[in-house]
């Protein structure tokens, strides 16, 4: 790996150098082809596992931990920071450069009393929803590597050390400009520096002054809005969107209790700790919007609080356009091209709002019918919506129901000249495979029992493809059995 370190050097006060710790009997347990060729690798080999575990330093890294505060289900924590996360520097890749951390890579002095590990089960499932996630077109960061040792390490009981090792486009959180707003108050030039560092970086395009700043703040609000509607159209709850866990730049970032939807359920929670249901899936959105405002009052030392409410504003406009794209694109309904003038305005709302009410229609029969989010929007790609009869009509009980919805979604697709097309880009959207919580935690258990990684490798590589058939692979997109439905994940690392 070749790094720079423009972090390292530009922004001295906003990390803590840091050298990680060891983790005895490294090995591999997973790695990504694909998340390679971004920072410029090929195959995994001995010494690259060493120096990702931290046995031998890396040629050209710093290593360090970064500062920052955030909200956490709500309430503000003035310090938080990389508790068991420590980035060596920015790898230069072909097509740019990239952070590569090391995810449970011993205590820092944001560890707050921990030990800095994370534990295998949950290093490994950051790892498969990362490329997961990647694979699906949702933005996110990656993971290169899931290294796991026999370092015990102890939780609500014994068990493993691993590292996820991480690559993100940036590092830079929400909380990052709580902390150097608010701690670091009386230095107006440190939320100054940062802005214009992340700008430079990350939004060069924009100019560093006022008018740069209002931009930037306006591109955070459609790129976050962005990906939360990315989530909603595939049925993804991240679990626990506190401010620290928002990337600036609108990338799904720090996985914890994650899970897809199996049976539809609005309010689905996947996190055993959140129990007020405040990051429910059905909440998303409004805790995007929640968490942007946090942001907006951490910037006001710097841009106007009109200008902060005027991008706020936007928010909603930007997840709906995103949402009805998405949604638009799975189940085939045809997209116009309004003029921007106040008629047409008119027009595109009242689209909007029908659309809507069509695809809230069918999630809300989705949900009384107790079927799978994943595999019914898949079942769009068998569909010939020109037939007065729906194969997916044989799913459902209140068949008077479905037919009035369908009556109302063939009125909107019209007719559809080339069926055959129009199957091709339903399944081209509409995956048939995702990360369900129970394969994942399948894949855990044969490591954790037998030492095998067999299932997790299987189980990446068929995920690398979710839109493909894969005839040898069907069972994995079968409904989970009874005590895979709906699994509640731990927060615990």
């Amino acid at each position: 790996m070749r790094f720079k370190q423009d972090f390292f050097e530009k922004l001295e006060g906003f990390y803590s150098q840091v050298y990680p710790q060891p983790i005895s009997n490294p090995h591999w347990l997973g790695w990504s082809d694909k998340a390679a060729e971004l920072i410029g690798l090929t195959k995994p080999n001995d010494e690259l596992l060493m120096q990702l575990s931290a046995h031998h330093a890396a040629d050209g890294a710093t290593y360090y931990a970064q500062v920052y505060s955030g909200h956490q289900f709500g309430g503000y924590t003035p310090k938080l920071g990389d508790g068991r996360s420590i980035i060596l520097g920015e790898a230069i890749g072909p097509n740019g450069a990239w952070d590569v951390a090391l995810k449970g890579g011993g205590p820092t002095p944001y560890s707050r009393m921990g030990d800095g590990r994370a534990v295998m089960r949950s290093a490994v499932r950051e790892f498969m929803i990362s490329e997961a996630l990647a694979a699906l077109n949702v933005p996110t960061t990656r993971a290169l590597a899931v290294i796991g040792s026999d370092l015990p390490v102890w939780r609500e009981g014994q068990e493993t050390a691993a590292i996820t090792v991480r690559l993100a486009k940036s590092h830079i959180r929400f909380g990052h400009f709580e902390y150097f707003s608010y701690t670091e108050k009386a230095e107006k030039t440190k939320l100054t520096q940062l802005v214009d560092f992340t700008i430079t970086q990350h939004f060069p395009h924009l100019s560093t002054d006022k008018a740069g700043y209002i931009e930037w703040f306006n591109e955070v609000v459609a790129s976050t809005a962005k990906m939360i509607a990315h989530w909603q159209s595939i049925g993804f709850a991240h679990g626990v969107m506190n401010t620290d866990n928002m990337s600036i730049l609108g990338d799904s970032f720090d996985f914890g209790p994650f899970s897809f939807l199996d049976t539809f359920k609005e309010d689905f929670i996947c996190n055993h700790s959140d129990h007020q249901g405040r990051y429910a899936f059905g909440q998303q959105p409004a805790v995007g919007f929640w968490n942007l405002q946090r942001l907006a009052q951490a910037l006001t030392p710097i841009i106007e609080s009109d200008d902060l409410i005027h991008a706020l504003n936007q928010y909603q406009r930007h997840l709906v356009d995103y949402y009805l794209s998405f949604m638009g694109q799975k189940m085939g309904l045809p997209t116009f091209d309004f003029v921007d003038n106040q008629v047409k305005e008119a027009a595109r709302k009242e689209q909007q709002q029908q659309d809507l009410h069509l695809i809230g229609e069918f999630t809300t029969m989705l949900e009384q019918n107790q079927l799978d989010y994943t595999n019914s929007l898949r079942r769009f790609g068998e569909l010939d919506p020109n037939s007065q009869h729906s194969s997916l009509r044989d799913d459902f009980v209140d068949l008077a129901k479905f037919d009035t919805w369908y009556q109302a979604y063939q009125q909107r697709v019209a007719q559809v000249a080339d069926i055959d097309a129009w199957q091709q880009q339903r399944n081209a959207v509409n995956p048939k495979y995702i990360l369900r919580n129970y394969l994942a935690q399948e894949a855990i258990i044969a490591i954790e029992e037998q030492g095998d990684n067999s299932k997790l490798i299987q189980l990446q590589q068929l995920l690398e493809n979710p839109f493909d058939e894969q005839p040898d692979m069907q069972d994995f997109a079968k409904r989970p059995p009874d005590w895979g439905q709906g699994l509640i994940m731990s927060c615990s690392s």
